[in-house]
């Protein structure tokens, strides 16, 4: 690890600390703040794809999100969605392949990702957006969401209108937000018991639902689309161990493409991984 991160971690750190001794509501704020907060915001080039769409945007929660739209009209259209710290520019191969199968396509960055406004982003800020593309842009056909757009896309689907007609993949999602919160615990090195309960309680307060009820294994139960889950057994970020737990489940609408060696951000540009997913869609 770079001095510079340790640095980093070890301030976090420090700071949460001495905000439970004042505070333990502060520390917990300041934990969902922190885990909300992008790492980086994209700010490289404009993939050649979208250089070419129509831009469009729209207003939600006072942000103004920003997204593309790819070989309109069609019949049927395929919304892509990146996951944390990331920006739907790369996903253009993905764009690119559906553009020639003759697909509609759209894709926008999340709140506080690119070149849509906010610092803070959650699933709940990120579905919305979702159920919005819906509302303007659709109805939608089929879905791409890797990680973060996962389980965010996992969470409008329990509200959007849809059928098994519909194709959904997930790629690599987060599928327990508990155990996306302890990985990022574990990364920070914070051990604090209190903080984690404080930052339990803050997400409670906000949306009346326990951290355990943001989970994809929960909400796809309550959904009818065709499910394709791609993920690969050295995910070090969103553990392929909670994705098994849905695969023994063993739900008709939903299978599993489980990969070796690709880890968690490889796994999307691989190009036997994209074709397989422009396949099922």
């Amino acid at each position: 690890m770079k001095i510079q991160k340790k640095l980093a971690f070890g301030f976090i750190r420090t700071k949460l600390a001495l905000l439970s001794l004042i505070s333990k509501h502060k520390s917990g704020e300041a934990a969902f703040i922190l885990f909300s907060t992008p790492m980086v915001r994209y700010k490289g080039k404009e993939a050649e794809v979208f250089k070419k769409a129509e831009k469009l945007e729209f207003i939600i929660d006072n942000k103004l999100i920003k997204g593309y739209r790819c070989n309109a009209p069609q019949q049927n259209k395929v919304l892509l969605l990146h996951g944390f710290s990331s920006t739907c520019h790369k996903f253009d191969k993905y764009a690119m392949a559906l553009i020639e199968k003759g697909y509609e396509v759209l894709a926008f960055d999340a709140p506080a990702h690119g070149s849509s406004q906010g610092k803070t982003a959650n699933a709940v800020d990120y579905s919305e957006m979702i159920k919005k593309v819906n509302e303007l842009y659709g109805p939608i056909h089929g879905y791409v969401g890797h990680s973060f757009g996962g389980i965010a896309v996992s969470l409008a689907l329990e509200d959007i209108p849809h059928d098994s007609k519909t194709k959904l993949v997930l790629i690599a999602p987060a599928t327990e937000t508990s155990s996306a919160i302890n990985g990022a615990f574990e990364l920070l090195g914070i051990r604090n018991k209190a903080i984690r309960q404080s930052m339990d309680d803050i997400i409670f307060n906000l949306s009346g639902k326990k951290t355990e009820w943001f989970s994809i294994r929960r909400a796809i139960k309550n959904i009818q689309a065709s499910v394709l889950w791609v993920h690969d057994e050295d995910d070090l970020v969103t553990p392929l161990a909670d994705a098994l737990k849905v695969k023994e489940d063993a739900l008709p609408h939903v299978q599993f493409l489980i990969t070796k060696g690709l880890g968690h951000q490889k796994i999307y540009r691989d190009a036997a991984v994209k074709n397989s997913i422009i396949n099922f869609l």
